[in-house]
């Protein structure tokens, strides 16, 4: 079975790669220095610092493993190659929601990227797909839990 593909801006790459350096260089040594100040106060069974400092160790070792998983997977969208003709990973949509009357603003980016908070909406949610291949001037459909909600494109950037 083939992984998937995680599709990332050169942003969101250097994101990561950059948390990934501060987890294996910085983040592993606070944690084993905390391991060996909770061993040296002896009886490990009742030690709360050493149980912290554990947890911390395992959650460390396992975002690690997660973002070398996205890395590895990982394939990057050059924004310069991008066709701004047509809605695609890399770049920034402004559409009209039909229903509230209002402009909207959205980064079409990789799932590992994906922030709402931020306007970052994934390729692969489902506004994300409804949006991908469209051009401006198109009315898209997306179906939600909420019901369907109908966006027209408005234009289509470069993200900066």
């Amino acid at each position: 079975m083939e992984a998937k593909k995680n599709f990332l801006t050169y942003a969101g790459l250097k994101k990561l790669e950059d948390e990934l350096h501060d987890l294996k260089v910085n983040r592993r040594k606070e944690v084993a220095g905390k391991i060996r100040e909770a061993r040296e106060q002896g009886d490990l069974s009742e030690n709360a610092e050493y149980d912290a400092a554990m947890d911390e160790q395992r959650d460390i070792e396992a975002r690690i493993e997660e973002i070398q998983k996205i890395l590895k997977n990982a394939e990057v969208v050059v924004e310069d190659e991008v066709d701004f003709d047509k809605i695609n990973v890399g770049c920034t949509v402004s559409v009209y929601d039909m229903e509230y009357e209002e402009e909207m603003e959205f980064k079409i980016v990789g799932s590992s990227e994906a922030n709402s908070l931020q306007g970052k909406i994934s390729n692969e949610s489902p506004v994300g797909k409804a949006l991908i291949g469209r051009q401006v001037g198109d009315t898209v459909s997306v179906e939600t839990q909420e019901g369907t909600i109908e966006y027209k494109v408005l234009s289509i950037a470069r993200t900066v």
